[in-house]
């Protein structure tokens, strides 16, 4: 590129709406920052900061479907229930057959219908998606306290050992986790979902003008029904993540409050609530924002319950943010 191309670019920067469309990035930059000086080397230190990547995601991973909804226009309160029978079947599945295969498989295959049926109620009914999803959130956790006579499931390491690897394995000289590999490559899958697929463009469509989308020859209830199905596999696949890590699921606290945590982290990315509008990559620095914001309250010591907290006053704020730079843009 000549100097004369190179000072163009530089005087038609907007660092405004450059700060606006990255936000997430910025703010996890000064958080690390801020970590830094309070904690320094420790916060700094690479067990320390692949932890805070290990922790996060499982989270990470849900959260990519729920960002995908979320741009639809859509919402899903039923991904922690979603999570805790998934895994449930993975590894009743596993125990009896010893076919790791097939345990995934049936995990998989639950989440697609779940996001099915969630989809298709969304869609073909028209009933809010909120509704679906809060009942559908109640039904599947039932369920799952039914199938598992309120208990849980282990892992029989006789039978299925072998599946604890899935997650267990780290590379790089035993630095890595697999589980980070797995959340790292999702996202950049779905990017390209999002980004070069009709999906993905017909998604942004919806979110953004449904009526407008639909009058344009967009297939509005298939794309709604697609989406809630890749968000379900997504699912699916963080309760594998989770099962193989844990080496047991319980049908009362596994994924309890995880749809909060992927709403906010799909949020404080950027993401708009009201849909149109977000990233995968977005969602990727949302999910690590709340993954060092609790990282820094451990090393400080101070109570772990206050983390719900601080997400549940970051996603007042974040959308409180949302809704300020929207009604700034209408003027214009």
């Amino acid at each position: 590129m000549s100097a004369t191309g190179i000072d163009t670019m530089i005087k038609n920067f907007n660092f405004k709406q450059w700060l606006i469309n990255n936000n997430a990035f910025v703010v996890l930059i000064a958080l690390c920052i801020i970590a830094t000086f309070v904690e320094g080397t420790t916060f700094l230190s690479i067990p320390n900061i692949v932890n805070i990547l290990h922790n996060n995601a499982i989270i990470g991973i849900i959260a990519l479907g729920m960002t995908m909804i979320i741009i639809s226009g859509g919402i899903d309160l039923s991904v922690g229930s979603s999570a805790a029978a998934c895994g449930l079947v993975a590894l009743l599945v596993m125990n009896t057959t010893g076919n790791l295969v097939l345990g995934a498989a049936a995990a998989i295959a639950l989440g697609v219908a779940i996001g099915f049926v969630t989809g298709g109620l969304v869609a073909k009914f028209s009933i809010p998606a909120f509704i679906v999803t809060l009942g559908l959130m109640r039904v599947v956790r039932a369920l799952s306290l039914h199938f598992a006579n309120g208990g849980g499931i282990m892992i029989d390491r006789a039978v299925s050992g072998g599946f604890l690897r899935f997650s267990g394995t780290r590379i790089f000289d035993n630095t890595l986790p697999l589980t980070v590999v797995y959340w790292f490559g999702l996202a950049i899958l779905m990017t390209i979902v999002c980004n070069r697929t009709s999906v993905g463009r017909h998604m942004y469509a919806v979110g953004s003008n449904e009526r407008a989308a639909y009058l344009s020859a967009v297939n509005v209830k298939r794309v709604k029904i697609y989406i809630y199905m890749i968000s379900g596999a997504l699912v699916a696949f963080a309760s594998l993540v989770e099962a193989s890590r844990v080496g047991s699921m319980n049908s009362a606290s596994t994924g309890t409050f995880y749809e909060l945590s992927a709403i906010a982290a799909v949020i404080i990315g950027g993401t708009a609530i009201s849909g149109g509008r977000g990233t995968i990559m977005g969602t990727v620095f949302g999910t690590l924002i709340l993954g060092v914001i609790n990282n820094l309250m451990n090393l400080m010591g101070l109570p772990s319950f206050l983390v719900g907290a601080i997400q549940g006053a970051i996603i007042v704020i974040a959308v409180l943010l949302q809704q300020l730079v929207s009604r700034k843009e209408k003027r214009f």
